[in-house]
């Protein structure tokens, strides 16, 4: 992917909007990816931010439905979540167009 340029409605800060993308998880992420229609570097970060957290979403619910195991597994999934999320961010920030394994490469190919 290119170096990220100025997106598609104007904005000034592709990076920015790629970060926000993240900030709010599902929810910013999915807005961003209506929003925005021209800005690859954009539009993957959008993506990426809805499939990773579709799939955190999932895992919440897996880990909700066992009782003890659940539980136990709950906080170490928090952190590694909460170190995800920031690293994301701060790559979207950065201009760096990083890919989680198999969950961005499944965004790039929803993105075709």
């Amino acid at each position: 992917m290119s170096d990220p340029g100025p997106a598609s409605g104007g904005s000034a800060n592709p990076k920015l909007i790629a970060a926000v993308a993240y900030f709010g998880g599902l929810i910013t992420g999915a807005v961003i990816l209506v929003v925005e229609k021209q800005d690859r570097f954009v539009r993957f970060h959008a993506m990426q931010s809805v499939v990773v957290f579709v799939a955190v979403l999932v895992m919440h619910l897996v880990l909700a439905g066992l009782p003890l195991l659940g539980v136990v597994l709950y906080l170490p999934f928090l952190v590694v979540v909460i170190v995800i999320w920031v690293m994301l961010m701060t790559k979207a920030w950065r201009g760096e167009t990083y890919k989680l394994p198999y969950l961005g490469d499944l965004a790039e190919q929803l993105l075709k």
